[in-house]
């Protein structure tokens, strides 16, 4: 019996070997893959002369991440916060193989609604500036479920506020919305246009504006809210693409359910309100391609002023019908896309579209990828070769 209780003995802790040792393989693994590659954490703890250290929010999302490839080009140092909940790791992962250097990149998987997580991240890197895109961006979930919109925008603002506060980062690009706007009795929309905003989306987003103005009225800081239009396109090298979560196709932005139909992924396309008023009875929109809207955020970073707070529509100034976009995705995609026309979508307004003087004018910035066709077939190209996302 001794024996045989020895053996069980010495099976039993053979096995827990085992499995810690599976576990501690696990964990170096996670590691790997949640943090940067081929970078020293010291490199991100210090201010170095000459190198702006950028925290992105949200970088692991669509335009997230083409403004942290944007950033990196332009020899930026930059951290990268993303929960994944609507980004992917794979965008991170193309950065990270981009820009394998020691110093240049680093990822932390956190959620901005965690306040001693935020502040912990903020204790132990050395930023320079904010860009903050991390939010859920849809308008008719946003009807569905508001709370989740407050929460996930204002809140989470407010969070990422407090932390800059506390560790002195002085300068903030927010990422804001035309829907702060809702529907304005008079086009294109300024930046003087009142705001009033019509679904959860829009009113959240309004809200964080409203606590980072009244936040920098007390303070020092430079602060650029850029209010930007319907983003559309990719990365002209194909490097970056859309690649939403295949549940949100339902709310997700029309470039996505065109390429959905066009792939055969969805039977056809669903266009929602055909009795708008406007020429052909569909919404009517400004989209920007979202190249431009990144090379806007880096102007905005470049001209960012203490005691300042800039505030730009970035728009191309021109609308155009939903019925204009599905015939440009026909043509881009060259699929003669199944189109049902159905009953308007909650929260949605007729008509919006910029006027970008103001962002001309005092950033010399102006849209350059105005074609809308071809900005389509760029993304389009992207979503070819990249069947199943990242």
């Amino acid at each position: 019996m001794d024996f045989l209780d020895s053996r069980r003995k010495s099976n039993s802790a053979g096995k827990v070997i085992a499995v810690a040792f599976f576990i501690a393989v696990c964990i170096v693994m996670l590691k790997q893959v949640y943090s940067p590659s081929y970078t020293s954490p010291d490199m991100f703890s210090q201010h170095e002369l000459g190198v702006t250290h950028v925290l992105v929010t949200g970088g692991a999302g669509y335009i997230g991440s083409h403004a942290a490839l944007r950033l990196l080009k332009d020899s930026y140092r930059v951290t990268i916060v993303d929960n994944l909940s609507r980004g992917n790791l794979g965008a991170v992962k193309v950065l990270q193989e981009l820009f394998p250097e020691p110093g240049r990149l680093q990822f932390i998987y956190a959620d901005l609604g965690d306040a001693k997580a935020v502040n912990k991240i903020f204790a132990e890197n050395a930023f320079d500036a904010v860009m903050h895109f991390a939010a859920v961006a849809y308008v008719g979930e946003s009807t569905i479920e508001p709370l989740r919109y407050y929460h996930n925008i204002t809140s989470n603002t407010l969070v990422v506020l407090e932390a800059m506060a506390a560790h002195n980062v002085k300068t903030l690009i927010y990422s804001s919305t035309c829907a702060t706007y809702g529907e304005p009795i008079k086009m294109p929309i300024r930046e003087e246009t009142p705001q009033l905003p019509i679904n959860p989306y829009g009113k959240a987003k309004k809200m964080a504006e409203d606590i980072i103005i009244d936040f920098s009225n007390t303070t020092d800081m430079a602060v650029m809210i850029l209010r930007y239009f319907n983003v559309i396109g990719s990365d002209p090298e194909g490097r970056l693409g859309e690649a939403p979560r295949p549940e949100l196709r339902e709310h997700g932005r029309i470039s996505g359910a065109c390429f959905d139909a066009a792939r055969g992924i969805t039977p056809g396309l669903k266009v929602k309100g055909t009795d708008y008023k406007t020429a052909d009875g569909t919404c009517v929109r400004d989209y920007i391609d979202v190249t431009d809207l990144v090379d806007a955020h880096v102007k905005a970073l470049a001209h960012a002023k203490p005691r300042k707070v800039g505030i730009y529509n970035v728009g191309t100034g021109k609308g155009r019908s939903v019925k204009e976009f599905v015939d440009a995705c026909k043509k881009a995609t060259g699929v003669d896309i199944k189109v049902e026309y159905l009953d308007r979508r909650p929260g949605d307004y007729a008509e919006v579209f910029s006027d970008p003087s103001k962002i001309k004018q005092e950033l010399n910035w102006t849209a350059q990828f105005t074609d809308l066709q071809k900005s389509l077939q760029i993304a389009w190209k992207w979503q070819k070769s990249h069947l199943n996302g990242y």
